[in-house]
C-alpha cells in the first residue's frame, strides 16, 4: 500500500508533523504506520504550507530505473574514454550519481590490483605469528640453559663454528622459503582454467623472470575476470586472453621446475655443510656443544623475524602506493537549460494534432454519414439533374420571395424559376409535380415560393394543395380551407369555388386541400382529376402540385401523369442516400416527366459559399399525419455528429 499510495505529511506548527491521523516531532527518529522515518525541514516551516505527498518506491524498481537513464557511450571507435551521461529532472542528483559511480568504479579496480599485495601481507602476518612464538621458546631455552649449566662465555672456536653453522642454516631457510613459495605459485598455476585462484605469494623469490611472468598472468586473469561480466565465453577476445593465460601459465611451470631443481640441488649441498659443521661441533665439549644448538636456533628464528617485518612494510609501501588505471577527465556537470520537454517538439505535435484531429473527426462524420450532405453525393448516386440548390435560413413567414425581397434564398428561388425556362415545350401552361422522398424535405417551402416567384413576373400561377392526407399550404398561409379539392373531386362544388387568391399576391391563387377525405389514393385516379387540370391550363400558364412524399404513399406517382414536369426536392442532411437509388430507378424508367432534383437547406460550412435555407417537414405514423416543428439551426455537436435529423 505505502508503494501504490505514498502518505501525506501535514505541518502543525514549526516543529510538529501530521502523518496519517497521528502527530510527530520533526528532526527525530519516528516509527510509524509507514515505516522508521526522519523529517528534516531545510528552512522555517510555515502553518500555511501544503501538505506534501510522499510516494516510496521499491529500492529494486529505483535500481532499475538508474540503470536504464545511465548511458556510457566510447567517444569513438578507436578511444580509450568513456563518456557517462544521466537524464533527470533534478541536476544536483545526477551529478552526485555519475561522481559516485566513478568513485567505485575506481575503487573496485584498485581492490582487484592491490588483491596480491593483500595475499602477501595476509601470508606474512601468519609467519611473523608463528616464528614470533617460536623465537620466544628459543630465547627461553637459552636462558634456562646457562642458567641451568652455568655458562657464561663460548671459546673463539665455538663462535667461528657457530658463525659458520648460523650462515648456513640461515641460507638453508632462506631455500626452504623459496621452495615453500616455488609450491604455492606452482599450486596457482595448476589452477583449473577460467577459475581465477587466490594470488600467489611471491616472498623470497628473486627470480625476474618467474616474477614477471606472475604479475604478467596476474593481469591477464584481472582482464579476464572483467570482460567475461560484459561477454559470452565465445568471445574471440576472451579466447584469446585464455590463450595467452595457458601459455604463460605454462612458461612459470618450466621456471619452476627449473628452480626447484636448482633449490634441490643447492639445499642438498647446504644440508651437507651442516652434517659436516655438525660433527665438528661434536668435538666441542657437550655444554658447550648443547648451548651452540639452542644458540644456533634462536639466531635462525631472529634472522627469520627481521626478514619478514622488512618484507612486510615493503608491501604494505607497495598496497598503500597503487592508484587505479582509469582517470576522470571531468567531473559531472548539468546544463544550465532543460533539455526536455523540447518546446518545439511540444509545438509541433500539438500543431498536428489540432490538424489531425478536426480533419480526422470530420472524415469520420463523412465516413459514417449516411444522409446527403454535399452535390457531389447526389452526382455519385444518380444521374438525374439538379435543377437549383436552395440555401437554409430561418424566416417569420412562409413566403420569402415578394418583390421587395433580395434574400439569398429569394435570389435563388428566381434562380430556380429561371431554369423552368429549360422544362418548357411550348407555349402552352406548364404543370409542374413537387415531390420529395420523406416528410420534412421542405417542398411545400419551395412550391409555395416558386409560385410567388412565378406571379411576380406577371405570369398567372396557381397552386395546388393535393396533399390529400396532410394537407400544410393553407395553414401556412393562414387561409380557410372549409372547402377544397377534395369537394371539387366527388362533385360538391365548382372549381370558382374552391379557387383563391394567396393574400398580398397578385396572378397568384390556390386551391386547398379541402377536408381530409377517407379514400385520397381512389378520389385521385377519379376522371374529375383530369376535368381538373384540363380547366387549369385554360387559365392559368404555371400549374404547381404540392404532393406527398413518394416514399410513404403513392399519390404522387397517380398525378404524375397529369403534370409536365417533377421537382424531386432532396434536402441536405435529412435525406438518406439510399433514397436516391429510387430516384436514380425512376429517373431511367421515367416514372416521372421530365424529373429534376432540387438540393434545399444547404447548411453553412458544406462548402457550398452561403448558408441559408428553410423547411418546413410531416411525417406520417401509425395513428395518421403529424406535425413536425421549424428546422433550427444545429449546434456544432450535432453537425459533426452524422445522421442528425432537425425535429
Amino acid at each position: 500500500l505505502l508503494y501504490e499510495d505514498g502518505f501525506k505529511v501535514e505541518f502543525v506548527d514549526p516543529a510538529t508533523v501530521k502523518i496519517g491521523e497521528k502527530k510527530y516531532a520533526v528532526n527525530q527518529s519516528l516509527n510509524t504506520d509507514f515505516g522508521r522515518i526522519r523529517i528534516f525541514p531545510k528552512a522555517g516551516v510555515k502553518l500555511d504550507k501544503e501538505p506534501v505527498i510522499v510516494h516510496v518506491a521499491p529500492k529494486q524498481e529505483v535500481i532499475q530505473k538508474f540503470v536504464e537513464d545511465l548511458k556510457v557511450e566510447a567517444t569513438s571507435k578507436q578511444s580509450t574514454v568513456l563518456l557517462l551521461s544521466m537524464e533527470t529532472a533534478v541536476p544536483e542528483k545526477g551529478r552526485n550519481i555519475l561522481d559516485k559511480i566513478v568513485e567505485e568504479y575506481n575503487d573496485a579496480a584498485l581492490k582487484d590490483k592491490n588483491l596480491v599485495a593483500a595475499n602477501t601481507l595476509d601470508f606474512i602476518e601468519e609467519r611473523l605469528k608463528l616464528i614470533s612464538g617460536e623465537l620466544a621458546t628459543v630465547e627461553r631455552d637459552v636462558e634456562s640453559y646457562k642458567s641451568a649449566e652455568g655458562i657464561t662465555d663460548i671459546s673463539t672456536e665455538s663462535q667461528i663454528f657457530l658463525q659458520n653453522v648460523q650462515q648456513n642454516d640461515a641460507q638453508l631457510s632462506q631455500v626452504n622459503i623459496q621452495l615453500g613459495a616455488l609450491e604455492d605459485v606452482e599450486k596457482y598455476v595448476r589452477s583449473k582454467e577460467g577459475e581465477r585462484g587466490s594470488a600467489p605469494s611471491t616472498l623470497g623469490l628473486t627470480d625476474p623472470t618467474l616474477l614477471g611472468l606472475i604479475a604478467k598472468v596476474s593481469e591477464l586473469e584481472l582482464q579476464r575476470e572483467t570482460l567475461v561480466k560484459t561477454t559470452s565465453e565465445n568471445n574471440p577476445i576472451l579466447r584469446s586472453l585464455d590463450e595467452q593465460i595457458r601459455t604463460t601459465k605454462s612458461n612459470i611451470t618450466d621456471n619452476i621446475q627449473t628452480m626447484k631443481n636448482i633449490m634441490t640441488g643447492t639445499r642438498q649441498k647446504l644440508m651437507a655443510q651442516n652434517r659436516k659443521f655438525e660433527s665438528m661441533i661434536r668435538s666441542v665439549p657437550r655444554k658447550e656443544r648443547a648451548l651452540l644448538d639452542i644458540t644456533r636456533q634462536q639466531a635462525i628464528k631472529n634472522n627469520l623475524y627481521t626478514y619478514l617485518l622488512a618484507k612486510r612494510e615493503e608491501t604494505a609501501l607497495s598496497y598503500a602506493s597503487a592508484i587505479a588505471d582509469s582517470r576522470t577527465i571531468d567531473i559531472a556537470r548539468s546544463g544550465s537549460k532543460p533539455i526536455k520537454p523540447k518546446k518545439s517538439l511540444v509545438f509541433l505535435l500539438f500543431g498536428a494534432l489540432g490538424l489531425l484531429i478536426p480533419v480526422g473527426a470530420f472524415a469520420t462524420r463523412d465516413m459514417l454519414n449516411n444522409r446527403i450532405g454535399k452535390r457531389t453525393d447526389i452526382e455519385e448516386l444518380t444521374s438525374t439533374p439538379i435543377v437549383g440548390e436552395i440555401s437554409y435560413a430561418k424566416h417569420k413567414f412562409p413566403l420569402v420571395v415578394t418583390s421587395s425581397s433580395r434574400s439569398i434564398v429569394a435570389e435563388q428561388i428566381r434562380a430556380l424559376r429561371t431554369n423552368l425556362q429549360f422544362l418548357r415545350s411550348n407555349n402552352e401552361s406548364l404543370a409542374i409535380l413537387f415531390t420529395s422522398s420523406i416528410s420534412g424535405e421542405g417542398k411545400s417551402f419551395i412550391s409555395l415560393n416558386l409560385g410567388a416567384s412565378l406571379a411576380l413576373i406577371d405570369r398567372p400561377t396557381v397552386i395546388l394543395e393535393m396533399d390529400l392526407r396532410r394537407p400544410k399550404l393553407h395553414s401556412m398561409l393562414d387561409m380557410p380551407n372549409t372547402v377544397g379539392i377534395s369537394n371539387f373531386l366527388v362533385g360538391q362544388v365548382t372549381l370558382d369555388e374552391i379557387l383563391q387568391p394567396v393574400p398580398g399576391m397578385d396572378n397568384y391563387f390556390i386551391l386547398t386541400s379541402g377536408p381530409i377525405p377517407p379514400n385520397p389514393a381512389e378520389l385521385l385516379v377519379s376522371d374529375k382529376v383530369d376535368d381538373l387540370f384540363h380547366q387549369l391550363r385554360e387559365r392559368f400558364q404555371y400549374i404547381i402540385v404540392d404532393s406527398p412524399p413518394v416514399g410513404l404513399v403513392t399519390d404522387a406517382q397517380i398525378l404524375a401523369d397529369k403534370t409536365d414536369a417533377t421537382m424531386y426536392v432532396v434536402r441536405h442532411d435529412v435525406t438518406p442516400k439510399q433514397h436516391l437509388k429510387m430516384v436514380d430507378v425512376m429517373y431511367k424508367e421515367q416514372r416521372f416527366r421530365k424529373l429534376s432534383l432540387i438540393l434545399n437547406s444547404i447548411n453553412e460550412g458544406t462548402g457550398y459559399g452561403y448558408g441559408y435555407g428553410y423547411g418546413y417537414g410531416y411525417g406520417y405514423g401509425a395513428g395518421g399525419y403529424y406535425e413536425q416543428d421549424p428546422i433550427a439551426k444545429k449546434s456544432f455537436l450535432k453537425r459533426l455528429l452524422p445522421g442528425s435529423r432537425p425535429a
